[in-house]
């Protein structure tokens, strides 16, 4: 009895946004190491923290969200995530770029600033159109790379209402500020939000990419749930949250990156920027779900216990079979399907990557090798196991050639697919 008790009053803490204690479960996917602490060898014989990877749905606001058992500070000053090695996302980069200038007018007199610029894979398309550009990334190793490479002016500060505030004092006003998948990585939401309109000019845009939460639902996108993505989005909650700190979202895209995001377009309250039917449609539909109902994420978790069911059949009858399956990237998603699913060297015998940063080293929790994808040349394989299911096309058209010699290429999500088979 005392076990059901202590169970049943289990809570998530306050909500990072509206302080409502948190009841209400999404997902819980028991215990998970950061997903971006690549191993070294001599790493492997020495202990590894592993966090609750429990996310939770707050009843009033329905900002789902995980508790923060790490600082940003640990998690992000070295940062194995550098965003210019796909080549799928620098061209959703560059077509931004050239959408933005042409609409806000951007040019020699503008300034754009990025929230989370990393190694300056966008903000050096403005520099290409001669628009002054500032980046602020925390990561010192990546910041580094943006300033030494790719000539892109960077601060290394978290963002938040101080520094927007020391920025505005230096005569920062920006006519776009901009954020891509930054936003879930801020533990302190309302600080970060709240910085915004501090650097935003009188009639500057926000411009905010993030997962869409209804298609991390509709698509069994679980792996999108890390200790690095503190918060995860649905339109209508992310229209409270910005109305809350003097914003107003008034046009929104949606679009195929990370599996399916939504771009907001923000501006101060009083600006007379008249909303969209877009937004207005993808808002009503939103709502017609039940979005702003428990009812609606009640369901999401045990459809995961299938599709985990369904991938380690398939890898066990692989290896009984004796099949070879290696793996294909090793993105910070890829490392929650791992450790959920249980997933190690016995099943996947290694995994590549494009990013130099990570080979040699191995995967948190899992262990699993990380080496160049050359190796794919020699080290033959009879299935390539796609980590970042949603660069699919660009990895299986890299990889066309192993293709006509026979090695298939499995999808884990929205659901195992070997693909052509489906």
């Amino acid at each position: 009895m005392a076990g059901q008790a202590e169970t049943a009053s289990l809570t998530g803490g306050p909500c990072r946004f509206c302080g409502t204690e948190l009841t209400e479960t999404f997902i819980d996917l028991g215990k998970s190491p950061l997903c971006e602490t690549f191993l070294t060898q001599e790493q492997l014989l020495e202990g590894e923290n592993f966090y609750p990877l429990h996310a939770w749905v707050c009843h009033e606001c329905f900002l789902v969200q995980l508790q923060e058992f790490v600082s940003p500070d640990e998690i992000f000053r070295e940062y194995a995530y550098f965003s210019s090695y796909s080549n799928a996302w620098l061209e959703h980069c560059s077509n931004y770029v050239d959408q933005m200038t042409d609409q806000l007018g951007l040019g020699a007199d503008s300034m754009v600033v990025e929230l989370a610029s990393n190694d300056g894979y966008l903000l050096q398309y403005f520099l290409q159109k001669d628009i002054p550009v500032l980046g602020v990334e925390p990561a010192l190793n990546v910041a580094k790379v943006a300033e030494e490479e790719r000539g892109v002016p960077t601060r290394t500060e978290f963002f938040g209402k101080e520094f927007a505030s020391k920025l505005a004092e230096e005569g920062i006003q920006a006519d776009l500020v901009l954020g891509n998948n930054v936003m879930a990585q801020v533990p302190d939401l309302n600080d970060f939000v709240g910085g915004m309109p501090i650097i935003l000019a009188p009639h500057g845009t926000v411009t905010i990419e993030f997962p869409h939460l209804l298609r991390t639902m509709d698509e069994n996108q679980f792996d999108q749930v890390y200790h690095e993505h503190f918060s995860y989005f649905s339109l209508v909650t992310t229209e409270r949250i910005f109305a809350a700190h003097g914003m107003r979202i008034y046009d929104v895209e949606e679009l195929w990156t990370h599996g399916g995001s939504i771009r907001i377009f923000a501006c101060h309250a009083d600006h007379s920027l008249e909303e969209t039917e877009r937004l207005r449609e993808l808002r009503q539909r939103e709502l017609d779900l039940g979005t702003e109902t428990l009812d609606y994420y009640r369901d999401f978790a045990a459809r995961i216990v299938n599709l985990r069911h369904d991938v380690l059949t398939f890898l066990i009858q692989a290896k009984r079979a004796g099949k070879r399956v290696v793996g294909y990237g090793a993105p910070g998603k890829g490392n929650t399907l791992l450790n959920y699913i249980g997933i190690r060297e016995d099943l996947i015998e290694f995994t590549v990557d494009r990013n130099p940063y990570k080979h040699g080293r191995f995967t948190p929790g899992t262990h699993i090798p990380i080496h160049d994808p050359e190796i794919l040349e020699t080290e033959k394989a009879d299935y390539v196991f796609i980590l970042p299911w949603n660069l699919t096309d660009e990895i299986t058209k890299q990889l066309a050639h192993l293709g006509e010699q026979g090695t298939r290429f499995v999808r884990p999500v929205p659901g195992l697919t070997i693909l052509g088979e489906e």
